[in-house]
């Protein structure tokens, strides 16, 4: 492979010319792309310093996250200027130093949310807005990338509208929503199901509801927690058979107390993961999965879901954001972001 100004100008054969860097048997996949989340170690986006998001970003880099979305939950409707700004900041900064992971967008999971909040606020929750969506993605121009709302908030699939003509990405969750309602929102605009299974109504043979959509109809790609808590492996499984354009997003959030792999409410409700996308990856393998479907759910298929065109995958013209992985454990070995290497990689 041949590296120039950050960029991928040819992909080999997989003979090593002289001079280059032999990997030996590692795997070299794409950097990660994690759409949704919402901090990482102490840090919690909803509230982080520059020096908080800086050592975010630097934790999932050293995981093989080279873009991700932080992700903000639902919150009182005067709180989101304040954190969009802050990120807005963070990504500035992040972009100044090249070995950073890319702050690619915000994820505004909420608050227009449905019957099934899971740990958001329920007194934050509220019915869609257009005024307020538009005066927001004007203060704040091209950060918001996605947006999750339920279907039965969103009347009439206004905001749906909205946010899909101002290029935002438009994802359905936290919602007790009909196949109908799902499927009309998806001719709306909406392309993807936030976090399959979790928070949405059963899958009913009589009413598939959100989760029925999520799996039947092409134009939406849902994403899924893969820490094998939040969703039993024979779903996991069945959905992976099922769609061929999923995509893996960690979900990881600081709050609440960990317990095997997730973090949870002091009620004992499922508030997040504590699984980044490295080790999503492995337990995706670890299902019976090939190695290359499990890092393209991990970098190609969020990256295109994202409209983010210059990354994720291995192929000339794309950004050089590269994870060398273990061969046996799928441990991530070493990184490269725009083509420089992380430093205190093995």
């Amino acid at each position: 492979m041949a590296i120039a100004d950050g960029i991928i100008l040819k992909v080999g054969d997989g003979r090593a010319p002289s001079g280059a860097l032999d990997l030996g048997e590692r795997v070299l996949a794409p950097g990660f792309v994690d759409l949704q989340v919402n901090g990482v170690g102490d840090v919690d986006f909803a509230d982080a310093t520059p020096d908080d998001w800086r050592r975010a970003c630097d934790e999932l880099t050293r995981h093989g996250v080279t873009s991700f979305c932080p992700t903000f939950v639902s919150a009182p409707l005067d709180a989101y200027d304040a954190r969009l700004a802050t990120a807005t900041r963070a990504r500035d900064d992040a972009e100044r130093r090249p070995d950073a992971a890319s702050i690619v967008g915000v994820h505004l999971e909420g608050p227009f949310l449905g019957a099934a909040p899971g740990a958001h606020d329920r007194t934050t929750i509220v019915p869609g807005a257009v005024p307020w969506v538009e005066a927001l993605l004007h203060s704040h121009p091209g950060l918001v990338r996605m947006v999750t709302l339920a279907p039965e908030a969103d009347a009439g699939f206004h905001v749906t509208r909205t946010l899909c003509a101002a290029g935002v990405v438009v994802a359905l969750g936290h919602s007790t929503a009909t196949y109908d309602q799902a499927i009309t929102a998806t001719d709306a605009g909406a392309t993807v199901v936030t976090h399959l299974f979790n928070a949405m109504g059963p899958l009913h043979h009589r009413e598939p509801g959100l989760a029925g959509a999520a799996l039947d109809d092409p134009r939406l790609t849902p994403t899924l927690i893969a820490d094998l808590v939040h969703v039993h492996p024979a779903a996991l499984r069945l959905a992976i058979a099922r769609k061929a354009n999923l995509a893996l997003v960690s979900d990881v959030v600081t709050s609440g107390s960990v317990d095997v792999d997730a973090v949870r409410t002091p009620e004992g409700r499922l508030a997040g993961a504590a699984t980044l996308l490295d080790r999503a990856v492995a337990n995706v393998v670890g299902l019976g999965e090939s190695i290359e479907r499990a890092i393209a759910m991990a970098a190609a298929v969020p990256a295109r879901v994202a409209g983010l065109d210059d990354r994720g995958s291995i192929t000339a013209g794309k950004r050089a954001d590269l994870v060398a992985l273990d061969p046996t454990s799928l441990a991530v070995d070493s990184v490269w972001v725009g083509g420089q290497r992380l430093e205190g990689d093995r």
